[in-house]
């Protein structure tokens, strides 16, 4: 294999205090990585680095670790346009939404979704992206949530069964049915390709009961949960994903403090959904109060056509620094390091010897313009699995 040196780095984010400066971060300034094959095998001084077989210039640029996004839609045809311009105009955002992205999907060919996901991960990747998660939803029959996680599984390892998204339009006078078949037949046919099972817990959605019967099946057939929890208002979503050591409660938005108390004592990351809010105008999340409790926080887009349809992660970092009470250094390790741990990952979201090369290399000599400058396409390359992309 060969080794490929990337020298002349301004500020180098290793995601492990022991690297650098004993900080989160793991600051390195003046820096070098050494990639062997896919993997990472050296970081410090580049004054220091070792011979290697090329060379790449930072040209006084920083490098992050790259992107993981852990909780997106992607299986999906059609948009919510009309639904996004009402909305902005004063509808409510409610569960419901999700139901009219059904039928386009399920009119969709396999063709037709897999180039749907091919489009959104190429455009997460142009941004920094270099692991993602993905879910199914938007079926919500047997066939069509296999099928959708049959797609996602050629795309990523991080496949998500979300039968429980809402109950099918099929099933909307018998929810204790529609359970029953999530748990029943299509568990069956969608354990395969997963790795995770997810539920929607929240009003106009699963109820507790309903959420705790969904992920024990799951759970029964190998899945790992995590948790849609306590989105659009104060629920059992959280305390329940604790319960079950679910690797993250997604959303977090309405939280008591025995929530905040329960994620603190727990394994259970809090993964935070910003553009979510930013396109439903609803209340941010306290990252801060989570934060300043203990607990673990994760940053992702929570990509869908309904409501948050960006790929970005460099603009979810900026809400959450300007709107979420994030420092600039804590949402980015919520991005990188954040997500690996809502994955239950120890080889991406960091660089350091051992780990997976996915490295970002931004135009600005800090991380720190993820936030200082939002929206600007900073992203000069990336390097995924160690072959460089971009």
């Amino acid at each position: 294999m060969t080794t490929t040196a990337i020298t002349n780095i301004a500020s180098l984010v290793t995601n492990d205090p022991s690297l650098g400066d004993n900080s989160p971060l793991g600051l390195i300034l003046d820096a070098a990585v050494v990639i062997e094959g896919d993997r990472v095998v050296w970081t410090g001084e580049s004054s220091k680095a070792p011979a290697t077989d090329n060379a790449v210039d930072a040209g006084g640029r920083a490098v992050i670790p790259g992107f993981v996004d852990s909780h997106s839609h992607l299986l999906f045809a059609g948009d919510r346009t009309q639904e996004f311009n009402a909305r902005m105009s004063g509808r409510r955002y409610t569960a419901g939404g999700i139901r009219t992205t059904v039928a386009a999907t399920r009119a969709a060919t396999d063709d037709e979704l897999s180039a749907n996901v091919v489009r959104y991960l190429t455009e997460a990747l142009r941004q920094g992206t270099t692991t993602f998660e993905t879910k199914s939803g938007y079926g919500l029959t047997v066939e069509d949530e296999a099928r959708a996680l049959r797609i996602a599984a050629r795309h990523t390892d991080e496949v998500t069964y979300l039968g429980a998204h809402v109950v099918s339009p099929d099933y909307a006078d018998d929810p204790a049915g529609y359970v029953d078949l999530v748990t029943g037949p299509m568990l069956d046919a969608c354990a395969p390709y997963a790795r995770w099972v997810d539920v929607f817990c929240e009003k106009g959605a699963f109820d507790g009961d309903q959420a705790r019967a969904i992920l024990t099946a799951g759970m029964a057939k190998g899945l790992h949960p995590r948790v849609h929890a306590n989105q659009l208002s104060y629920g059992p979503g959280v305390q329940l994903a604790v319960e079950l050591d679910a690797a993250s409660a997604d959303h977090c938005t309405h939280l008591t403090d025995a929530d905040v108390d329960a994620l603190a004592q727990g394994n259970t990351v809090a993964t935070l959904l910003p553009g979510a809010e930013f396109s439903t105008r609803a209340d941010w999340p306290d990252a801060r109060r989570i934060l300043d409790a203990g607990a673990t926080v994760a940053l992702s887009t929570d990509c869908n056509p309904g409501s948050s349809f960006t790929s970005s992660m460099p603009f979810c970092v900026a809400l959450a620094v300007r709107d979420m009470g994030m420092t600039p250094d804590e949402a980015l390790w919520s991005a990188t390091e954040g997500g690996a741990a809502a994955l239950r990952r120890t080889d991406i979201g960091r660089i350091a010897p051992g780990a997976r090369a996915d490295l970002v290399l931004l135009d600005a000599p800090s991380h720190v313009h993820l936030a200082y400058r939002p929206g600007v396409p900073l992203v000069q390359a990336v390097w995924q699995c160690g072959e460089r992309t971009l």
